[in-house]
């Protein structure tokens, strides 16, 4: 197939070109308009109780979680004062007239104390948009530039989770921008300097731009299928750009080799796609594999980054194997005109740290697997938590709203805990047992106050009876208790907070909703799914490595080297963003928690590109072997002639990820730089240490294998040798 492809890239460059061109021009005419088509969230799928609670509580009672809140500022004149309580009624009733809002409540329509701010010049209306997440977040923009606004009597803020998760799509859009306008010219300037020329260093980009627009062309499909979250868009951007930079630098590199070699140029462009170009494959099988796995989670953010991830490395792919040795086949030894620079690294560096490493190889692998350890301590101590408000920057609308509510009520109510009982024959005759429960619940320490049909009740007595809102809690089959938290719902109090409910005995069986029931939930959920994607993702690693490598020890020692290089990643995401000590640096507020989403999300991100790396520079290592049989020598040669590629395509990815962390999104911020710095530690540590210590360590045997892998081996035309001519 390589050699097909080969000579389709030189006898049909014309039309290879032309068709890359004609994708081109239409990802750029359909692609942008992705954006609107994109859905915001998708972090929370807390399995089956949840969802459940939540389909009877929108059926059977029209209720649900208050998604939208209006934070409205009165001044020292106070909430209760004629004027403010007039205007504040008719904000009310307003909100509750518009269309897809339901649950309308507030201070003055309501008189709950809670919905008022402690110091009384402030107030609350809450509220509920409905609709699938789409809906809401176009139905919330509306509402928020029409409601946002300040006057003599009140000053109005929109904010709420819908609100939160809105304007979080929004800035991300904006960051994106910013992430591309940082990360394009300085990845132009390091390729011009690592090729020392205009033309070699452009082309590159020009496989990073239709890699990146061709996903986007593959997710404006998708979203008329399912949905696909924002943040696929960022991820698509900067894995994009990375992965079409790596495998471009493997291509171009080869290429200008084996020119220099004595090839003429369709010979020169055969045996690039031979070698770079089956190294392209494999370590693309590699990546697709690692990010695939993530469709085992329930997850849309997590399902939406395998979609894109799988597509950036679908168009990576074709562009680097069939495209750019087509573009190659027309310039010709023209690669190397518009010279500006001298070309950086010979390699020899890299020989001489990988002669010294294997004359003391246990010391090394020691010395850094220990350091590698050592910081990735931190993670032992990680937190889990959720998204809220404060991924936002301080400046934002929404954040300001929450701030508020944590720093100046006492209420919680817009974070309550749904019990929601079904198939009760009656529940209007059975006040005594639900008022029991109620009350029985707000003695639960965590727990402010519970409303149920009978009433609301707070430390085990009844402080308000049954009123005309008490009967939305009870149908003529089901009945519903809402349970106002007195602690932050989500944090480690929340979670414990649903234990002690769950340990509560109930007079008939309950489901859970709420954000606290979604955390630990959607914690459980992806303790059950990890165990199936760290073996999927092993399994496939293992496979593809075995055979193409043809050898038993080396996917094993690969596997480890990869685990290894994450560690440093893990330990800085807690050190950094858990415990806020990269707070001031790069201006997020630190929660105390990591989303439960993102390490998983780091791991098989980071383990994808870590394999990338390791392919390269494997599949040159045995390319030596296979002519010399030496295995100190092969590895001494590999790392010379891999190194400098490795760490210019490792420089540039990290500046790619880097321009992630210049954002305003918290969690993004996180990615960037836990993804940078996993790429950093994997080309300098693993690759320069660990990998020629542990090949050194194992000798030969890395590359044995039985001889039915052999078999399989040879039988698919795996080949590494160079080219005879080649020393």
């Amino acid at each position: 197939m390589l050699n097909w492809l080969g000579h389709l890239a030189v006898r049909a460059r014309a039309v290879v070109l032309a068709a890359a061109v004609a994708v081109l021009v239409a990802a750029g005419l359909i692609a942008g308009g992705v954006i609107d088509r994109l859905a915001g969230g998708g972090f929370d799928d807390a399995g089956d109780e949840v969802a459940a609670a939540e389909r009877v509580l929108e059926s059977e009672f029209k209720a649900g979680e208050p998604n939208l809140i209006l934070l409205v500022d009165v001044g020292s004149g106070g909430v209760d004062s004629p004027q403010a309580a007039q205007a504040g009624l008719a904000l009310t009733h307003g909100l509750a007239a518009e269309a897809g809002v339901a649950d309308v409540a507030s201070y003055w329509s309501s008189g709950l104390p809670s919905l008022k701010s402690r110091d009384g010049t402030k107030a609350i209306v809450v509220g509920r948009v409905t609709g699938d997440e789409k809906a809401v977040e176009a139905r919330v923009g509306e509402l928020s530039a029409a409601y946002g606004r300040a006057d003599d009597t009140l000053q109005v803020t929109v904010g709420g989770s819908a609100e939160v998760f809105r304007q979080i799509s929004e800035q991300s859009e904006k960051d994106l921008i910013r992430a591309e306008l940082v990360a394009l010219p300085v990845t132009l300037i390091l390729l011009i300097v690592v090729f020392g020329g205009l033309v070699a260093g452009l082309l590159p980009v020009a496989v990073g731009i239709f890699t990146v627009l061709g996903a986007l062309l593959i997710l404006y499909g998708l979203t008329g299928i399912t949905d696909v979250s924002v943040f696929a868009l960022n991820l698509t951007t900067a894995l994009g750009l990375g992965l079409a930079i790596d495998y471009s630098l493997f291509i171009v590199s080869r290429f200008r080799e084996e020119l220099a070699a004595g090839l003429n140029v369709p010979d020169a462009v055969c045996r690039t796609v031979n070698t770079a170009g089956r190294t392209v494959l494999v370590s693309a099988l590699a990546v697709a594999g690692s990010l695939a796995v993530l469709l085992v989670f329930p997850q849309m953010f997590l399902r939406s980054i395998a979609y894109a991830g799988i597509a950036v490395v679908a168009c990576a792919t074709l562009a680097a194997v069939i495209g750019l040795p087509a573009l190659l086949a027309v310039l010709g030894h023209r690669v190397n005109s518009l010279a500006v620079c001298r070309a950086r690294g010979t390699g020899s560096g890299w020989h001489r740290v990988a002669l010294a490493v294997m004359r003391r190889p246990l010391i090394v692998a020691t010395t850094a697997v220990v350091i590698l350890l050592m910081l990735g301590a931190p993670f032992l101590n990680i937190r889990f938590g959720d998204v809220d408000d404060r991924a936002l920057p301080t400046t934002s609308t929404a954040r300001h709203v929450s701030d508020q509510l944590r720093t100046d009520f006492d209420t919680r109510d817009t974070d309550a805990i749904a019990a929601v009982a079904t198939n009760i024959a009656d529940p209007t005759t059975q006040t005594t047992a639900i008022g029991d429960y109620a009350a029985t619940l707000s003695r639960i320490d965590g727990v402010a106050r519970v409303d149920a049909v009978t009433g609301s009740y707070t430390a085990g007595r009844q402080v308000a009876p049954a009123g005309p809102t008490s009967v939305r809690f009870a149908t003529n089959t089901a009945t519903w208790l809402q349970i106002v938290p007195a602690v932050e719902p989500v944090s480690p109090d929340g979670e414990a907070l649903v234990a002690r409910i769950r340990a509560t005995s109930a007079p008939f069986p309950t489901k859970l909703a709420g954000p606290s029931v979604e955390l630990v939930d959607g914690k459980a959920l992806i303790a059950d799914r990890l165990p199936l994607a760290a073996g999927l993702i092993a399994t496939v690693s293992f496979l593809v490595l075995m055979v193409v490598f043809g050898s038993l020890f080396l996917p094993i020692i690969s596997l480890v080297l990869n685990v290894l290089s994450l560690t440093a990643a893990f330990g800085a995401m807690v050190w950094g963003f858990q415990d806020g000590n990269l707070s001031d640096l790069l201006n997020f507020t630190s929660t105390g928690t990591i989303e439960i989403s993102i390490p998983v999300l780091l791991f098989f991100l980071a383990f994808g590109l870590s394999m990338d790396y390791q392919v390269f520079m494997l599949s040159r290592i045995k390319e030596e072997y296979d002519h010399r049989r030496d295995n100190t020598t092969a590895v001494a040669a590999g790392l010379q002639r891999t190194g400098p590629i490795i760490t210019a395509a490792a420089a540039i990815i990290a500046v790619v990820f880097i321009g992630l962390a210049a954002g305003e999104i918290s969690i993004i911020k996180l990615l960037g730089v836990g993804l940078a710095l996993a790429v950093i530690v994997d080309a300098t540590i693993v690759r320069a240490a660990l990998v020629p210590a542990f090949l050194r360590l194992a000798g030969p045997a890395s590359w044995w294998a039985p001889r039915p892998i052999r078999r399989l081996h040879q039988k698919l035309g795996i080949h590494h040798a160079p080219h005879p001519g080649r020393s």
